[in-house]
């Protein structure tokens, strides 16, 4: 496959798990806000999922509407929905060959979508949870169609690197914002909503009353987003299958690319298979997470550089 077909894949799959983590996070939020309006910031959000500067956050941390209108449709943000979507589907035209048809449909009708002037109107006056819902339905028409469709070769391996980075660094980040309002302190108690938003943040809530019967405790939540591999957003599960997808690159050429991304890649996975939430209180959870973090773009830079011919 060559590079540049292996370049688009992989970024198309990427904005589009960026795209599914903002809006998961956007509705959460929109939601919390509501529960208490008096107090309730958009700051958090804003500081992982936008390029703003420090005043500008706190200009309209308050206002919901401007921030989901920034968030969702703002031009001059390159983390907006509208920016990712048309991002991602530029990625798509450029290699529509390596593509099913049904899946470049469903990319096309989701940019379709987000370039709707409706959509600004029903953002700004109509209720936000019902336009967010429509918008992650989306989403899920993607990663459905994308499995159902999709040739189990070459390419789906590039868009599951994609996918499966994007979703690590992005659970490393929204655990990292939260608990950096507790300063980082594993033991400290806050109300159960707090933790209640955080697991919804990250489609993490039924799970996690199922797995934990003791309540909601910080720990708890710790282990779940970094090392429960039965959780689908996970951090281990996240690395486990990019580990699988990169083992279906394995062949007689680039044995030198293959070789430095599977070590960063195993190396970071054992990390985590050896890591507890024990462990990782004695490191400090912010030391730990920015570990994690450096380690997954250190693979994604040397696949850069081995497999995308960038220099």
């Amino acid at each position: 496959m060559l590079s540049r077909v292996a370049d688009s894949l992989y970024w198309m799959s990427r904005y589009i798990e960026r795209t599914d983590s903002t809006l998961r996070t956007l509705t959460i939020n929109h939601l919390s806000a509501q529960d208490n309006p008096k107090e309730f910031t958009w700051g958090p959000l804003l500081r992982i999922f936008s390029n703003m500067e420090e005043q500008d956050i706190i200009a309209i941390e308050r206002n919901g509407r401007q921030v989901l209108q920034y968030m969702v449709l703002s031009r001059d943000n390159p983390n907006s929905v509208s920016n990712l979507v048309i991002q991602a589907r530029e990625n798509a035209r450029a290699v529509q060959d390596n593509i099913t048809k049904e899946l470049w449909q469903c990319l096309n009708e989701f940019y379709h979508v987000v370039r709707d002037q409706r959509l600004k109107q029903a953002l700004q006056y109509d209720d936000p949870a019902t336009v967010l819902d429509t918008l992650i339905r989306q989403c899920m028409l993607y990663y459905g169609t994308t499995d159902i469709t999709m040739f189990r070769g070459e390419g789906l391996c590039f868009m599951n690197l994609g996918k499966y980075l994007e979703r690590a660094i992005q659970s490393a980040d929204i655990l990292d914002i939260k608990f950096s309002d507790l300063s980082y302190d594993l033991d400290k108690t806050t109300d159960t909503t707090y933790w209640k938003h955080l697991l919804k943040s990250v489609s993490g809530y039924a799970l996690y009353l199922k797995r934990y019967r003791s309540g909601f405790e910080a720990r708890n939540v710790v282990d779940q987003v970094l090392f429960n591999n039965d959780f689908p957003r996970s951090i281990l599960y996240s690395i486990n299958q990019l580990h699988r997808s990169f083992n279906g690159l394995k062949n007689d050429q680039n044995t030198e690319g293959y070789s430095k991304v599977d070590f960063l890649i195993g190396k970071l996975r054992s990390k985590l298979q050896y890591s507890n939430v024990d462990s990782v209180s004695r490191i400090g959870l912010h030391h730990y997470l920015t570990e994690i973090t450096t380690d997954i773009y250190a693979i994604g830079n040397t696949l850069n550089q081995h497999y995308f011919a960038y220099s």
